[in-house]
């Protein structure tokens, strides 16, 4: 075990990103205080937003880029793509990016030790598992070392989004091989750890040990699974979408 005191260890930067308002501050106060109590080293949080009424003063804010993109981009995830751009306000170095609908139940510090030579790495997108896709819930960058992806995007963002499903599948595709964190390390609630129907009437999610961020993508929300509730828009799917109250869920994120 290593001796090294973490006060002399060089600072990580957490990027999170806050546009619209399909998520509160909230979130990124809790994404902040989660990813403090899951490091051993300095950690400056970042966040890019256009709206930092109610973020915390911890947490270093910059203004979302002015929006110049056709219309039909305003809250699509491909809005992120300015990330990629050579600068990236005084960010430098490899930055861990982690979405605000996530739960950090384990140290963070493993995603910057983890190959620190590689320019990208990203979680395997857990319903395309073998095909080369990474899901950007939480994947680490280099700033200024992906241009690629921006000179591609930016010169007409129409036709990649119109080729493209989303933006996860734009940038794996045009960095042509891409590589992934241990898949133990990241799971998906709603794909890796709620029982397979029938199951998930009857039996609560359980948390892997070695996992350190599960995403809620989809429904339900971090708060609606800690309750076992799994809002649908179809009657008839409650008789297969179902959640257990899960309340090993609100002793991480807070």
């Amino acid at each position: 075990m290593s001796t090294a005191d973490p006060s002399t260890a060089p600072r990580q930067t957490l990027l999170c990103l806050k546009w619209g308002d399909r998520y509160s501050s909230e979130y990124v106060n809790r994404t902040y205080a989660m990813a403090m109590r899951n490091t051993s080293r300095p950690l400056r949080v970042v966040c890019f937003t256009d709206d930092p009424t109610g973020i915390r003063e911890e947490v270093e804010v910059f203004p979302m880029p002015e929006f110049d993109l056709p219309e039909r981009m305003r809250w699509h995830p491909f809005r992120r793509m300015f990330i990629f751009k050579p600068e990236l306000a005084d960010l430098t170095g490899n930055v861990l990016h982690l979405d605000l609908d996530l739960l950090i139940t384990g140290s963070i510090d493993a995603f910057f030790d983890y190959r620190p030579e590689l320019d990208f790495c990203v979680c395997e997108n857990w319903t395309q598992i073998g095909q080369g896709i990474g899901n950007m819930s939480v994947f680490r960058f280099r700033v200024g070392a992906l241009t690629k992806i921006w000179d591609r995007f930016r010169p007409d963002p129409m036709a990649m989004m119109d080729l493209y499903r989303n933006s996860q599948t734009f940038v794996c595709r045009t960095l042509g091989k891409v590589e992934f964190f241990p898949s133990e390390w990241c799971l998906s609630f709603k794909h890796s750890l709620i029982p397979r129907w029938p199951l998930n009437f009857f039996q609560t999610p359980v948390l892997p040990k070695e996992t350190k961020v599960i995403a809620f993508t989809g429904k339900p929300d971090i708060d609606e699974a800690t309750c076992g509730e799994w809002p649908v828009n179809k009657p008839w799917k409650k008789l297969y979408k179902h959640v257990r109250p899960t309340p090993w869920i609100a002793e991480h994120w807070r």
